[in-house]
């Protein structure tokens, strides 16, 4: 990988609900800290990096096909759009931009449903069950 300057990080359904939604599994940390944390990490490693959530799969296809030719890489965490969504698989393929897909918690260690990803094949790495550390491990592959 060369080094990004312009990175987007993507987060779909449910990921605005952190801290509220099942802080068994995704914690009690909330969307704002995650937001926080990645800009701090982002600023002194001097990667230029923009936001999108959405609950919507239109607008995150729409959102990933606005990054190409303006973003370096991409972090998603298509959340429940991960096992069912083969149209933002295709955006992602259709961009060709390095993609990390991450995911706050561990979908195959959760129910059965959750361990299929459509979008894993066209990502160039997939973390899994690290928090939001796991965000922070994807910019760092990416940087490489």
């Amino acid at each position: 990988m060369n080094k990004i300057k312009k990175l987007l990080v993507i987060n779909g359904p449910n990921i605005n609900m952190l801290g509220i939604r099942e802080p068994e599994i995704y914690g009690n940390k909330s969307y704002s800290d995650l937001i926080e944390m990645i800009q701090k990490y982002c600023m002194e490693n001097n990667i230029e990096v923009s936001f999108y959530h959405s609950n919507h799969e239109g607008d995150i296809i729409d959102c990933i096909q606005s990054a190409f030719d303006n973003y370096d890489a991409i972090v998603i965490n298509p959340a429940g759009y991960t096992h069912t969504s083969v149209s933002i698989a295709d955006a992602v393929a259709a961009v060709n931009i390095p993609t990390v897909e991450v995911h706050i918690s561990d979908p195959d260690r959760r129910e059965d449903f959750r361990k299929i990803s459509y979008i894993r094949k066209y990502c160039v790495k997939t973390i899994c069950g690290l928090g939001f550390d796991g965000y922070i491990e994807a910019i760092k592959f990416l940087n490489s």
